[in-house]
């Protein structure tokens, strides 16, 4: 008998319609965030306001360049180098992509050797992201500067239409930026680690309870976010 009374208000909490039912709904699933720490769940909070940022980013280049009457810039052309006299395209952006999509195997190698508690290893694989970040930032600026010697200014551009330029400094500066800060982070936390801050439980920012790594697993969800990102903006701005 109490099983059929179980199903039946399990019945009608599934019939629930209108307003009722989305108020059942959420109130259902707030309990499975009772077991989140209030770190992660803020982090996918921001990196959820952070995805329609770069969404709106990337809509907004769609339009522009879908609704201009200049012929848009060959990417190919754009962003080729010149190595051995040979024009080759997109070869610097290929090589960011693979060290940032690299980053990310170092980085998730971290967060399991975080939650064994092997300090050096986590801390020496956040490093090794952290250099990676910070090679990518590096090839970044390389490109910065090389387009804008070659006349590429927000306003205008010497292949075609005007608004190439700050849709790419808007874009990749965003993005740029949130490598590096992710960099910056990354060289905290494992400092942090390294020191054994975490198994001490010493004060300070970022400082989690005793025996507890959660903020390597934090600081890498940042970081596949970041690369995640990078994924789309190769798609739509370097391939289109």
């Amino acid at each position: 008998m109490a099983e059929t009374v179980l199903t039946n208000v399990e019945k009608r909490r599934i019939l629930t319609a209108g307003w009722r039912g989305i108020a059942a709904d959420w109130s259902s699933d707030q309990r499975a965030f009772k077991n989140v720490s209030w770190g992660k769940a803020m982090m996918w909070i921001f990196l959820l306001s952070d995805t329609f940022i770069f969404g709106c980013f990337l809509l907004s280049y769609m339009t522009a360049r879908m609704s201009t009457t200049v012929p848009w810039p060959n990417p190919s052309e754009v962003f080729a180098l010149t190595i051995a006299g040979r024009q080759i395209p997109l070869i610097l952006i290929a090589i960011m992509t693979f060290v940032l999509i690299s980053s990310s195997g170092t980085m998730a190698m971290a967060v399991n050797f975080g939650y064994r508690h092997d300090r050096r290893k986590t801390a020496i694989l956040m490093l090794v992201t952290a250099a990676f970040g910070a090679t990518f930032v590096g090839m970044q600026a390389f490109e910065w500067t090389k387009l804008i010697m070659e006349g590429v200014r927000p306003w205008g551009n010497p292949w075609g239409a005007a608004q190439f330029g700050s849709c790419f400094f808007m874009i990749t500066g965003f993005h740029g930026t949130h490598v590096t800060i992710g960099v910056i982070f990354l060289i905290i936390i494992a400092r942090k680690v390294w020191r054994g801050d975490f198994e001490i439980e010493r004060r300070g920012f970022f400082t989690s309870r005793k025996g507890n790594y959660e903020i390597v697993e934090i600081t890498g969800l940042y970081w596949h976010f970041v690369d995640l990102v990078w994924v789309f903006i190769f798609a739509f701005f370097y391939l289109w």
